[in-house]
Protein backbone atom coordinates (compact mmCIF):
# COMPACT_ATOMS: atom_id res chain seq x y z
CA UNK A 1 0.00 0.00 0.00
CA UNK A 2 1.49 3.32 -1.11
CA UNK A 3 0.97 6.52 0.86
CA UNK A 4 1.20 10.05 -0.51
CA UNK A 5 2.06 12.41 2.35
CA UNK A 6 1.93 16.18 1.88
CA UNK A 7 3.48 18.07 4.79
CA UNK A 8 3.24 21.84 5.36
CA UNK A 9 3.36 22.57 1.63
CA UNK A 10 3.88 26.20 0.66
CA UNK A 11 4.12 27.27 -2.98
CA UNK A 12 3.94 30.31 -5.21
CA UNK A 13 3.83 31.08 -8.91
CA UNK A 14 7.34 30.53 -10.30
CA UNK A 15 8.10 34.04 -11.49
CA UNK A 16 9.49 37.20 -9.96
CA UNK A 17 7.12 38.41 -7.22
CA UNK A 18 4.90 35.41 -7.99
CA UNK A 19 1.71 35.10 -5.98
CA UNK A 20 1.78 32.83 -2.93
CA UNK A 21 -0.94 30.23 -3.43
CA UNK A 22 -0.35 27.39 -0.98
CA UNK A 23 0.15 28.29 2.67
CA UNK A 24 0.71 25.05 4.52
CA UNK A 25 -1.17 22.13 2.94
CA UNK A 26 -1.25 18.91 4.97
CA UNK A 27 -2.83 15.84 3.37
CA UNK A 28 -2.36 12.07 3.30
CA UNK A 29 -3.80 9.69 0.69
CA UNK A 30 -3.31 5.92 0.73
CA UNK A 31 -3.83 3.30 -1.94
CA UNK A 32 -7.40 2.03 -1.98
CA UNK A 33 -8.87 5.24 -0.55
CA UNK A 34 -10.94 7.92 -2.27
CA UNK A 35 -10.40 11.49 -1.07
CA UNK A 36 -12.40 14.46 -2.32
CA UNK A 37 -10.64 17.83 -2.22
CA UNK A 38 -13.16 20.67 -2.42
CA UNK A 39 -13.04 24.43 -2.13
CA UNK A 40 -14.01 27.66 -3.87
CA UNK A 41 -12.20 29.03 -6.92
CA UNK A 42 -8.69 30.20 -6.09
CA UNK A 43 -8.33 28.15 -2.95
CA UNK A 44 -5.37 26.14 -4.30
CA UNK A 45 -6.90 22.81 -5.31
CA UNK A 46 -5.61 22.62 -8.87
CA UNK A 47 -2.28 24.12 -7.83
CA UNK A 48 -1.88 21.29 -5.33
CA UNK A 49 -2.55 18.69 -8.03
CA UNK A 50 -0.04 20.23 -10.43
CA UNK A 51 2.68 20.50 -7.78
CA UNK A 52 2.23 16.83 -6.89
CA UNK A 53 2.87 15.99 -10.55
CA UNK A 54 5.81 18.40 -10.87
CA UNK A 55 4.44 21.29 -12.94
CA UNK A 56 7.22 23.88 -13.53
CA UNK A 57 4.87 26.87 -13.24
CA UNK A 58 5.04 26.68 -9.44
CA UNK A 59 7.87 27.01 -6.92
CA UNK A 60 7.67 25.16 -3.63
CA UNK A 61 8.92 27.45 -0.87
CA UNK A 62 8.47 25.10 2.10
CA UNK A 63 7.26 21.64 3.00
CA UNK A 64 7.55 18.13 1.56
CA UNK A 65 5.68 15.71 -0.65
CA UNK A 66 6.65 12.16 0.28
CA UNK A 67 5.70 8.89 -1.40
CA UNK A 68 5.99 5.81 0.79
CA UNK A 69 6.05 2.46 -1.04
CA UNK A 70 5.48 -1.11 0.12
CA UNK A 71 6.36 -4.45 -1.48
CA UNK A 72 2.99 -5.04 -3.14
CA UNK A 73 2.86 -1.68 -4.93
CA UNK A 74 4.55 -2.97 -8.11
CA UNK A 75 3.23 -6.51 -8.27
CA UNK A 76 5.97 -9.09 -7.78
CA UNK A 77 8.74 -6.49 -8.06
CA UNK A 78 10.74 -6.40 -4.83
CA UNK A 79 11.44 -2.81 -3.76
CA UNK A 80 14.88 -2.22 -2.19
CA UNK A 81 14.80 -1.04 1.42
CA UNK A 82 16.50 2.23 0.52
CA UNK A 83 13.91 2.97 -2.20
CA UNK A 84 10.73 2.83 -0.15
CA UNK A 85 10.37 6.55 0.60
CA UNK A 86 10.82 9.27 -2.01
CA UNK A 87 10.66 13.05 -1.79
CA UNK A 88 8.73 13.87 -4.95
CA UNK A 89 10.05 17.43 -4.96
CA UNK A 90 13.47 16.00 -5.84
CA UNK A 91 12.12 14.09 -8.86
CA UNK A 92 11.21 15.01 -12.42
CA UNK A 93 7.58 14.57 -13.53
CA UNK A 94 8.39 11.39 -15.49
CA UNK A 95 10.10 9.92 -12.42
CA UNK A 96 7.09 10.67 -10.24
CA UNK A 97 4.88 8.95 -12.79
CA UNK A 98 7.19 5.92 -12.86
CA UNK A 99 6.84 5.55 -9.09
CA UNK A 100 3.05 5.53 -9.27
CA UNK A 101 1.76 9.12 -9.44
CA UNK A 102 -0.86 9.92 -12.08
CA UNK A 103 -2.46 13.29 -12.91
CA UNK A 104 -5.72 13.35 -14.82
CA UNK A 105 -6.06 16.71 -16.54
CA UNK A 106 -9.04 19.02 -16.48
CA UNK A 107 -8.31 19.97 -20.11
CA UNK A 108 -6.59 16.99 -21.82
CA UNK A 109 -4.41 17.83 -24.82
CA UNK A 110 -5.24 16.76 -28.37
CA UNK A 111 -2.37 15.20 -30.37
CA UNK A 112 -2.97 14.59 -34.06
CA UNK A 113 -1.04 11.75 -35.69
CA UNK A 114 -0.60 9.61 -32.55
CA UNK A 115 -3.16 6.86 -32.07
CA UNK A 116 -4.47 6.08 -28.62
CA UNK A 117 -3.03 2.57 -28.82
CA UNK A 118 0.50 3.73 -29.66
CA UNK A 119 0.40 6.47 -27.06
CA UNK A 120 -0.71 4.19 -24.24
CA UNK A 121 1.73 1.37 -25.01
CA UNK A 122 4.62 3.82 -25.32
CA UNK A 123 3.66 5.44 -22.02
CA UNK A 124 3.40 2.07 -20.27
CA UNK A 125 6.80 0.87 -21.50
CA UNK A 126 8.41 4.20 -20.64
CA UNK A 127 7.02 3.96 -17.12
CA UNK A 128 8.34 0.42 -16.65
CA UNK A 129 11.83 1.37 -17.89
CA UNK A 130 11.98 4.52 -15.76
CA UNK A 131 10.81 2.68 -12.65
CA UNK A 132 13.50 0.01 -12.97
CA UNK A 133 16.17 2.67 -13.38
CA UNK A 134 14.98 4.50 -10.27
CA UNK A 135 14.74 1.39 -8.11
CA UNK A 136 17.77 -0.54 -9.31
CA UNK A 137 20.00 1.94 -11.10
CA UNK A 138 20.74 2.35 -14.80
CA UNK A 139 22.27 -0.50 -16.80
CA UNK A 140 24.43 0.08 -19.87
CA UNK A 141 23.58 3.79 -19.83
CA UNK A 142 26.58 4.71 -21.96
CA UNK A 143 25.76 2.07 -24.56
CA UNK A 144 22.16 3.29 -24.76
CA UNK A 145 23.23 6.90 -25.18
CA UNK A 146 25.57 5.97 -28.02
CA UNK A 147 22.98 3.82 -29.72
CA UNK A 148 20.29 6.49 -29.84
CA UNK A 149 17.19 5.96 -32.01
CA UNK A 150 17.16 5.09 -35.69
CA UNK A 151 13.72 6.69 -35.85
CA UNK A 152 11.34 8.42 -33.49
CA UNK A 153 10.51 6.26 -30.44
CA UNK A 154 6.90 6.38 -31.61
CA UNK A 155 7.97 4.77 -34.91
CA UNK A 156 10.24 2.07 -33.54
CA UNK A 157 9.88 -1.70 -33.78
CA UNK A 158 6.38 -2.70 -32.74
CA UNK A 159 7.76 -5.24 -30.28
CA UNK A 160 10.24 -2.86 -28.61
CA UNK A 161 9.74 -2.46 -24.89
CA UNK A 162 8.72 -4.67 -21.99
CA UNK A 163 5.13 -4.94 -23.23
CA UNK A 164 4.87 -6.02 -26.86
CA UNK A 165 1.99 -5.30 -29.21
CA UNK A 166 0.12 -8.58 -28.75
CA UNK A 167 0.36 -8.47 -24.97
CA UNK A 168 -0.69 -4.83 -24.91
CA UNK A 169 -3.72 -5.43 -27.12
CA UNK A 170 -4.91 -8.06 -24.65
CA UNK A 171 -4.31 -5.70 -21.71
CA UNK A 172 -6.07 -2.85 -23.49
CA UNK A 173 -9.15 -4.95 -24.20
CA UNK A 174 -9.32 -6.02 -20.56
CA UNK A 175 -9.15 -2.44 -19.33
CA UNK A 176 -11.68 -1.17 -21.86
CA UNK A 177 -14.08 -3.94 -20.89
CA UNK A 178 -13.56 -3.01 -17.25
CA UNK A 179 -14.46 0.61 -18.00
CA UNK A 180 -17.22 -0.30 -20.50
CA UNK A 181 -15.52 1.70 -23.29
CA UNK A 182 -16.03 1.34 -27.05
CA UNK A 183 -12.88 -0.14 -28.65
CA UNK A 184 -13.22 2.09 -31.73
CA UNK A 185 -11.62 4.95 -29.77
CA UNK A 186 -8.28 3.18 -29.80
CA UNK A 187 -7.69 3.74 -33.49
CA UNK A 188 -8.41 7.46 -33.24
CA UNK A 189 -5.75 10.07 -32.63
CA UNK A 190 -5.16 11.05 -29.01
CA UNK A 191 -8.22 13.06 -27.91
CA UNK A 192 -8.51 14.56 -31.43
CA UNK A 193 -12.16 15.25 -32.14
CA UNK A 194 -13.19 13.73 -28.81
CA UNK A 195 -16.07 15.28 -26.91
CA UNK A 196 -15.36 16.64 -23.44
CA UNK A 197 -16.82 13.52 -21.88
CA UNK A 198 -14.80 11.20 -24.11
CA UNK A 199 -11.60 13.03 -23.16
CA UNK A 200 -12.34 12.60 -19.47
CA UNK A 201 -13.19 8.94 -19.94
CA UNK A 202 -9.89 8.54 -21.75
CA UNK A 203 -8.04 10.02 -18.77
CA UNK A 204 -9.50 7.24 -16.62
CA UNK A 205 -8.47 4.65 -19.22
CA UNK A 206 -4.89 5.95 -19.09
CA UNK A 207 -4.91 5.48 -15.32
CA UNK A 208 -6.28 1.96 -15.74
CA UNK A 209 -3.45 1.07 -18.15
CA UNK A 210 -0.65 2.67 -16.10
CA UNK A 211 -2.02 1.34 -12.77
CA UNK A 212 -0.80 4.17 -10.53
CA UNK A 213 -0.67 3.86 -6.77
CA UNK A 214 -2.15 7.35 -6.43
CA UNK A 215 -4.28 9.07 -9.10
CA UNK A 216 -4.93 12.80 -8.80
CA UNK A 217 -8.00 13.72 -10.85
CA UNK A 218 -8.32 17.47 -11.37
CA UNK A 219 -11.99 18.40 -11.88
CA UNK A 220 -12.55 15.41 -14.11
CA UNK A 221 -16.29 15.95 -13.66
CA UNK A 222 -16.33 19.43 -15.20
CA UNK A 223 -18.48 19.79 -18.31
CA UNK A 224 -19.96 16.27 -18.18
CA UNK A 225 -23.59 15.47 -18.85
CA UNK A 226 -25.25 12.93 -16.58
CA UNK A 227 -24.51 9.92 -18.83
CA UNK A 228 -20.81 10.72 -19.18
CA UNK A 229 -20.60 11.52 -15.49
CA UNK A 230 -21.87 8.05 -14.70
CA UNK A 231 -19.43 6.47 -17.17
CA UNK A 232 -16.45 8.36 -15.72
CA UNK A 233 -17.57 7.59 -12.17
CA UNK A 234 -17.79 3.89 -12.96
CA UNK A 235 -14.21 4.05 -14.19
CA UNK A 236 -12.98 5.84 -11.08
CA UNK A 237 -14.63 3.27 -8.83
CA UNK A 238 -13.00 0.50 -10.87
CA UNK A 239 -9.57 2.06 -10.37
CA UNK A 240 -10.05 1.82 -6.63
CA UNK A 241 -11.97 -1.45 -6.41
CA UNK A 242 -10.15 -3.49 -9.07
CA UNK A 243 -6.63 -2.00 -8.96
CA UNK A 244 -6.38 -0.60 -5.44
CA UNK A 245 -5.52 2.88 -6.69
CA UNK A 246 -5.78 5.73 -4.22
CA UNK A 247 -7.84 8.60 -5.63
CA UNK A 248 -7.51 12.31 -4.88
CA UNK A 249 -10.62 13.70 -6.56
CA UNK A 250 -10.54 17.48 -6.93
CA UNK A 251 -14.00 18.89 -7.53
CA UNK A 252 -16.24 21.90 -7.00
CA UNK A 253 -19.45 19.96 -6.77
CA UNK A 254 -21.04 17.21 -4.74
CA UNK A 255 -22.64 15.75 -7.87
CA UNK A 256 -19.85 13.30 -8.78
CA UNK A 257 -19.63 12.20 -5.15
CA UNK A 258 -23.10 10.72 -5.49
CA UNK A 259 -21.50 8.12 -7.78
CA UNK A 260 -17.95 8.04 -6.37
CA UNK A 261 -18.43 7.95 -2.61
CA UNK A 262 -15.35 9.32 -0.87
CA UNK A 263 -13.83 7.88 2.26
CA UNK A 264 -12.62 11.36 3.20
CA UNK A 265 -13.61 14.90 2.20
CA UNK A 266 -11.25 17.85 2.64
CA UNK A 267 -12.02 21.56 2.28
CA UNK A 268 -9.41 24.05 1.10
CA UNK A 269 -9.57 27.75 1.85
CA UNK A 270 -6.85 30.31 1.17
CA UNK A 271 -4.19 27.74 0.34
CA UNK A 272 -4.73 25.37 3.27
CA UNK A 273 -6.82 22.32 4.11
CA UNK A 274 -8.99 23.75 6.88
CA UNK A 275 -11.52 20.99 7.51
CA UNK A 276 -11.81 17.24 6.88
CA UNK A 277 -14.60 14.74 7.38
CA UNK A 278 -16.55 11.90 5.82
CA UNK A 279 -18.88 11.99 2.80
CA UNK A 280 -21.50 13.93 4.74
CA UNK A 281 -19.23 16.98 4.68
CA UNK A 282 -19.74 17.27 0.92
CA UNK A 283 -23.49 17.24 1.43
CA UNK A 284 -23.17 20.05 3.96
CA UNK A 285 -21.27 22.10 1.41
CA UNK A 286 -23.94 21.49 -1.21
CA UNK A 287 -26.62 22.72 1.20
CA UNK A 288 -24.82 25.63 2.88
CA UNK A 289 -21.90 26.69 0.66
CA UNK A 290 -18.53 27.71 2.11
CA UNK A 291 -19.45 30.69 4.29
CA UNK A 292 -20.10 28.55 7.35
CA UNK A 293 -16.68 26.94 6.97
CA UNK A 294 -15.02 30.36 6.78
CA UNK A 295 -16.85 31.50 9.89
CA UNK A 296 -15.92 28.35 11.78
CA UNK A 297 -12.26 28.50 10.76
CA UNK A 298 -11.70 32.21 11.33
CA UNK A 299 -13.61 32.31 14.61
CA UNK A 300 -11.45 29.46 15.89
CA UNK A 301 -8.32 31.34 14.82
Amino acid sequence: MATLEIKNLHARVAEEDGEQILRGVDLEVKSGEIHALMGPNGSGKSTTSKIIAGHPAYEVTDGEILLHLEDDDFGDLEIPDDARTWNLLELEPNERAALGIFLGFQYPAEIEGVTMTNFLRTALNAKIDEREELLFGEDDEEEEEEAGYDTSPMEGNVDDGEVGVAEFQKLLKEKMDLLDMDEKFMQRYLNAGFSGGEKKQNEVLQAAILEPSIAVLDEIDSGLDIDRLQDVSKGINALRDEQGTGILQITHYQRILEYVEPDHVHIMLDGKVVKSGDASLASDLEDKGYDWVREEVYEAA
